[in-house]
């Protein structure tokens, strides 16, 4: 059996009930406190039955994307090792070896026993090459120019002397010149008047 108790108010000498009049002649009206108490069998109410929340399926691609994050840090080294040697910031060139490691998680079957970590970072090197090689200069130069005419860049970012430049890096300055002539050329996109 169940029980369902009501409070029922009613009078009583305690409650002050404000009225019209001035503050000094207030009403007191008596209140007695009540409860009233209903008896009967009680039956809880049947229960819809429970809603099981639809689980979203996995993404085709996150055994892909987890395996390339896991290896982050090595896109981080490699993004590294080209931000020094190249004048293209740190940040494109992560996103670069990012993007190969992606690529290296998706072809990767890991039968063989091979490991994860050269594979990825010959796809990593590849991407920031193919970039660099494309979006780096006008004319086609030899990879050890471009290497010797960014560390010159550097240096003389740094404050050394243009005549300090080659013997610093080790050629002639003939040669230096050369190499500036060859990497310095940019392609200006020209419009028709009209």
């Amino acid at each position: 059996m169940a029980q369902l108790c009501l409070p029922l108010l009613t009078t009583a000498t305690d409650v002050v009930v404000p009225s019209l009049r001035p503050l000094h002649r207030r009403r007191r009206i008596p209140c007695v406190h009540q409860q009233l108490v209903f008896a009967f069998p009680y039956q809880p109410p049947p229960q819809p039955p429970r809603k099981r929340w639809r689980q979203r399926p996995e993404h085709p691609q996150a055994a892909v994307h987890r395996l390339a994050l896991a290896h982050v840090d090595l896109a981080d080294k490699i993004a590294g090792n080209f931000a020094r040697r190249t004048s293209h910031p740190f940040d494109d060139l992560r996103q670069l070896a990012v993007i190969g490691l992606l690529k290296a998680a998706a072809r990767f079957d890991g039968t063989g026993g091979r490991s994860f970590r050269p594979y990825a970072r010959t796809y990593a090197n590849g991407e920031i090459t193919h970039y660099l090689r494309d979006h780096g200069f006008a004319i086609k130069v030899p990879p050890s120019w471009r290497d010797l005419y960014a560390s010159g860049q550097k240096l003389l970012r740094e404050g050394l002397p243009p005549d300090a430049v080659p013997h610093r890096l080790g050629i002639t300055a003939e040669r230096w010149r050369e190499i500036q002539d060859a990497c310095s050329i940019t392609v200006i996109a020209l419009q028709p008047d009209t």
